[in-house]
């Protein structure tokens, strides 16, 4: 495996986390020991990843309505700036394998409410919730710039407008732009920052900042982590979102034990 802890100076704050450089391998293995981790609970806890459907679903629904129908692709490409925030709890549940735990039920899942960081836990989920809203104003006032508000009487028109007009064209290759920005300051944000939050007693702002050094430590290694799950998240939205029942609660035990590699958890006090 390559991973190394990347030297802290003697101008580093005692209190910050260390940070790993890690390599293209640890992606699969992470995935491979998510996938175990997902077999092995038995799928008891795609009870969690039907519930995160029937979200998504619900919030395909709304805005498939008139009014709303502009914002039909930023919020079903927004559900993954929200998905740090739903794995929590596959977090917790890999954190209680790892320590050797028998007795693993989905409901242990809720038991991540009871960590002593959940306070923090909290301000980083309202941090990524913020971002969430910003993607969608931004993504609001670049459809607002080639459309002028226009909004379409039915479905076909509004598909007609996005994938048949050159104005089209522009607010796809736009909206990716910005999503991609988006994208990678959550990713940065909150790759480790949740995870460690489950495992260990620190603050958020310890928490966010060392994922978010963590990210950029490992620029090409993350970008193609992201490409990874926006990969899969596609194929799991593709058949009415019934796919990330799956997805979901794999990519949640990788993230888990992606964060395991990217942190020097050996500086970290005990939970």
């Amino acid at each position: 495996m390559a991973t190394k802890t990347i030297a802290r100076g003697a101008s580093r704050k005692a209190a910050e986390i260390p940070v790993r450089n890690i390599g293209h391998e640890d992606l699969s293995l992470s995935l491979r020991q998510g996938l175990d981790d997902f077999l092995t609970f038995r799928g008891d806890i795609v009870f969690a990843g039907i519930v995160y459907t029937v979200i998504g679903l619900a919030a395909v629904v709304m805005t498939t309505s008139m009014p709303l129908m502009p914002f039909f692709f930023p919020v079903v490409a927004g559900v993954g700036l929200l998905g740090p925030v739903a794995a929590v709890g596959f977090y917790e549940l890999a954190k209680r394998r790892e320590d050797g735990e028998q007795d693993v039920h989905w409901f242990n899942f809720l038991d991540v409410l009871k960590r002593p960081s959940v306070d923090d836990m909290g301000m980083v989920a309202g941090l990524l919730l913020l971002i969430f809203f910003a993607w969608l104003i931004a993504a609001g006032l670049l459809y607002a710039a080639l459309f002028d508000w226009a909004t379409p009487t039915s479905i076909p028109q509004f598909l007609q407008m996005v994938f048949l007009t050159s104005r089209g064209w522009a607010l796809i290759i736009g909206g990716a732009v910005v999503g991609a920005i988006f994208g990678w300051i959550v990713l940065a944000l909150s790759v480790a920052s949740m995870p460690v939050l489950v495992d260990r007693n620190v603050s958020a702002a310890q928490a966010v900042s060392a994922s978010w050094r963590a990210a950029h430590a490992n620029k090409g290694v993350m970008v193609r982590w992201g490409l990874m799950v926006l990969g899969l998240l596609v194929l799991g939205s593709i058949p009415l979102f019934v796919g990330l029942a799956f997805v979901l609660p794999w990519l949640g035990y990788s993230t888990w034990h992606l964060y395991t590699r990217l942190i020097d958890r050996s500086a970290l006090p005990s939970s």
